[in-house]
C-alpha cells in the first residue's frame, strides 16, 4: 500500500528528508538576501541621473551598460544552465574547484539580484517625484535622497514580490542537484533510488516543499500587516492617533446625540 509505504519512508529517511529541507531554506534565504542588498545598489545605481555631457556621463553609461547586460543574461537564462556554466565553467577556465553549497548560494544570489533590481527600480520609479524635487531643494545628494527618504518606502512597496521571489527561490533550489547540491530534491532521488517507490518519496517531498512556501507566506503577511500598521486613525491636532475601539464607541454615542 502506498501508504504505508509513505509512512515506511518518513520513518527511516526522516533525517536525509529534515536535511535536505534545512539546506534548501539556508540556499534560499541566503540567496534571497543577498540578491535583494544587489538589487537595491543596482536600482539606485540605474536611477542616478545622467548628466547631459562630461566624464560623469561616460562613467554612468558604462556601468549602465554592464548593469543591463548582467540583468538581461540573468533573467534571460534558466537557473539550471547558470548552475552549470557558473560552477563547471569555474574549473575549466579558471581552475577553481567551487565550493558546491557556496556555489549554490552564488548562484541564486546572482540570479535574484537580476530579478530584483527590476523590481527595486519599478518601486524608486513609482515613487512621487516631488519627493526627489523636496530632498534637492534642501541640498540632498542622490545617495542620501534615496538612503533617507526613498528606499524605507520602496522596502514596503517592493516586499510582496520579495516575498515571492523568496517563495520561487525554496523551489527553485531543485535545479541545483545538477550540481550536487545535497538539497531536498536531490536527497530525496537518492532516497527514491534505494527504495525504488518514486511516487511515495517525491510526494513525501511535495508536502514538504508546500508546507515551507505555505509558512513562508503566512509569515511575510503578518509582516506586511504590522508594516501597515492600524487600519482605523483618527486626527486629534496636528498629531494622528490609533482610534481605539472604546474610542469608537464614544465617538458614535457623541455623534447620535448631536444629531437628536
Amino acid at each position: 500500500m502506498s501508504l504505508e509505504w509513505i509512512i515506511k519512508i518518513v520513518s527511516e529517511n526522516g533525517p536525509m528528508f529534515l536535511r535536505g529541507a534545512g539546506i534548501t531554506l539556508v540556499i534560499a534565504i541566503v540567496g534571497t538576501i543577498i540578491g535583494s542588498i544587489i538589487g537595491l545598489l543596482i536600482g539606485v545605481i540605474r536611477t542616478i541621473p545622467i548628466p547631459e555631457r562630461g566624464i560623469k556621463k561616460i562613467f554612468l553609461k558604462i556601468i549602465n551598460a554592464i548593469l543591463f547586460a548582467y540583468i538581461e543574461f540573468f533573467r534571460g537564462t534558466p537557473m539550471i544552465v547558470q548552475a552549470m556554466v557558473i560552477y563547471y565553467g569555474s574549473a575549466l577556465a579558471f581552475g577553481y574547484d567551487m565550493d558546491r553549497f557556496y556555489a549554490a548560494i552564488f548562484i541564486v544570489s546572482i540570479n535574484t539580484g537580476a530579478y530584483m533590481s527590476e523590481i527595486v527600480r519599478g518601486g524608486i520609479v513609482s515613487i512621487d517625484k516631488g519627493q526627489f524635487e523636496a530632498a534637492q531643494a534642501i541640498g540632498m545628494n542622490h545617495f542620501q535622497t534615496m538612503f533617507t527618504i526613498i528606499i524605507p518606502q520602496v522596502i514596503r512597496n517592493i516586499l510582496p514580490a520579495t516575498g515571492n521571489e523568496f517563495v520561487i527561490n525554496i523551489k527553485d533550489t531543485s535545479v541545483l542537484n545538477v550540481i550536487s547540491v545535497s538539497e531536498l530534491y536531490f536527497q530525496t532521488k537518492s532516497i527514491a533510488g534505494n527504495n525504488f517507490r518514486y511516487f511515495e518519496s517525491f510526494f513525501v517531498a511535495c508536502i514538504i516543499y508546500f508546507v515551507m512556501t505555505f509558512t513562508v507566506t503566512r509569515i511575510l503577511r503578518l509582516i506586511e500587516r504590522k508594516l501597515d500598521g492600524p487600519d482605523n486613525y483618527i486626527l486629534m491636532g496636528n498629531q494622528m492617533q490609533v482610534e481605539t475601539a472604546e474610542d469608537k464607541l464614544v465617538r458614535e454615542k457623541n455623534s447620535d446625540g448631536n444629531r437628536v
